[in-house]
């Protein structure tokens, strides 16, 4: 099966959030079942031009009423899937993928994203080859859905099917509907493309409407999506759809994340070296964040963006947020790394200041974020909402257990303590307040201190999870045998 990716981020190229690492890891996953699968993204400022390999002619655009000439450079991922890189100055050559700190929006965000959705099928046609599937990769992507569906232009596609995969509902693509001429669709097609919203123009819904198949990130999502409380007003377009819309879960990098394999470890470990190798790492956790070396104290490590999805404000909000209570009140040591939100990395400097057991790096580290993986005891996730989340899947294969909120795919993946047979994975609460973060963290400190043969099972049960690509991308060519079928 040929299959085309559409994205804005593939790691390890340009990544902003899990997106980056799922279509990396499906696209590797699905080659690997024999299937002749690319991908086509924009080539952003930080991704230099050295070490990549320009295709000799230039590749012409058309958007509106002129067209855009670009340049198209090639890599191969992990030395076995091919990508397409499109290179223009002016719309890709910034620092940032949609925003920078100075514009945290692009302005132009739809005239580079349509570049990205019709450069994809001109460059398909400057190849000679027509994929049977474009899978499409959330709002940024989303408008090569109603392009196949609708645009005359591109009839040499009219065989292939479209999938679209929702990877956040809170992301949208919304702007002011002047930009819809430059999208490359007559206005006939404004509403019946699913386009409009409200007098703008709403990319996420345009790819929700004219998609062949719908998938998201989790099972548990899937049905999320369908409530008034997580659609973010598509609920209702979610439910008319429903029979085309899958909930696969993600699967994780099992040569990256693997605590047996991990360059980035003080020291390797497995199942069977987890009690010594996740202590040495402990010790390194410490000793990098400033934190007193002891193993007599439990970490927890957070890895995250620090914006509202992620229940930030109920941790780090000053007067009300938990944290400080949790540091003060617990006899805990807190390891944080995460950049966003100006205020939250803001009051997270301050409250590294007062309270000598919580330490933060601010920013992104891939070396630490595997660290703190390894070298803490819990991992606290406490999320608004989640599509998938990788990381409560990181911490179980590392033997760290999640406290997370039940929700999306943090529901699909941990089983909650049960403290009178020690069976579960993790430690899981419903409502996200400052309160029931505060008493669900206290629990899992409480298992530390006082059920630690509880805790070593459920240690060694994380680790023994199968979160591989293997089963995912069996579901996906399942999914795209569909459409075919539909189409």
């Amino acid at each position: 099966m040929k299959i085309l990716m559409v994205t804005a981020e593939l790691t390890p190229f340009a990544k902003t959030g899990g997106l980056a690492d799922m279509v990396s890891a499906l696209s590797l996953a699905l080659h690997k079942t024999g299937a002749d699968v690319r991908i086509v993204m924009p080539r952003y400022y930080s991704i230099p031009r050295e070490g990549l390999t320009r295709l000799e002619d230039p590749l012409g655009v058309p958007l509106a009423w002129k067209e855009e000439w670009t340049a198209v450079y090639t890599a191969k991922l992990s030395g076995k899937v091919t990508v397409f890189f499109i290179d223009h100055e002016q719309f890709f050559g910034r620092d940032g993928v949609y925003g920078s700190p100075w514009e945290r929006d692009f302005h132009d965000n739809p005239l580079r994203f349509s570049l990205l959705c019709n450069g994809a099928f001109q460059l398909c046609r400057k190849l000679s080859w027509i994929p049977e599937v474009i899978h499409a990769h959330d709002w940024s992507g989303a408008l090569a859905m109603p392009l196949l569906k609708f645009r005359e232009r591109y009839r040499e596609f009219k065989k292939t099917a479209g999938v679209f995969t929702i990877h956040n509902m809170g992301y949208q693509g919304i702007y002011p509907k002047d930009f819809f001429p430059q999208l490359g669709l007559p206005w006939d097609c404004f509403y019946a493309s699913g386009f409009e919203d409200w007098d703008r123009i709403n990319f996420l819904k345009a790819g929700i409407s004219s998609a062949a198949a719908l998938t998201t990130v989790s099972p548990t999502y899937a049905r999320e999506i369908q409530s008034p409380e997580s659609g973010f007003r598509l609920d209702g377009l979610l439910r008319a759809r429903a029979s085309c819309l899958s909930g696969i879960l993600n699967g994780v990098d099992t040569e990256i994340w693997n605590p047996s394999k991990d360059a980035f470890l003080a020291k390797k470990y497995t199942l069977n070296t987890v009690s010594t190798g996740k202590a040495a790492n402990k010790r390194a956790l410490q000793e990098r964040m400033g934190l007193e070396v002891s193993d007599k104290i439990p970490i927890i490590g957070i890895v995250t963006r620090l914006v509202d999805q992620k229940g930030v404000a109920e941790l780090f909000a000053p007067t009300w947020g938990c944290m400080y209570r949790v540091c003060a009140t617990m006899k805990v040591q807190v390891a944080l790394l995460g950049s966003g939100e100006h205020w939250c990395e803001s009051e997270i400097l301050e409250l590294q200041k007062k309270l000598p057991v919580f330490r933060a790096q601010v920013g992104y580290s891939e070396e630490l974020s595997h660290l703190i993986e390894a070298g803490s005891d819990f991992f606290l996730m406490p999320s608004r909402y989640e599509p998938c989340g990788l990381n409560q899947m990181y911490s179980l294969l590392y033997g760290t257990l999640p406290i997370v909120r039940r929700t999306g795919g943090l529901a699909d993946t941990v089983q909650n303590y049960d403290e009178r047979t020690g069976e579960g994975t993790g430690f899981m609460f419903d409502n996200l307040t400052p309160d029931t973060v505060y008493d669900t963290v206290g629990w899992a400190v409480w298992a530390w201190y006082n059920k630690r043969d509880h805790i070593t099972e459920m240690r060694k049960r994380g680790m023994a999870q199968k979160f591989g690509w293997d089963i995912a991308a069996k579901s996906y060519l399942q999914v795209y045998r569909n459409a075919l079928g539909k189409h």
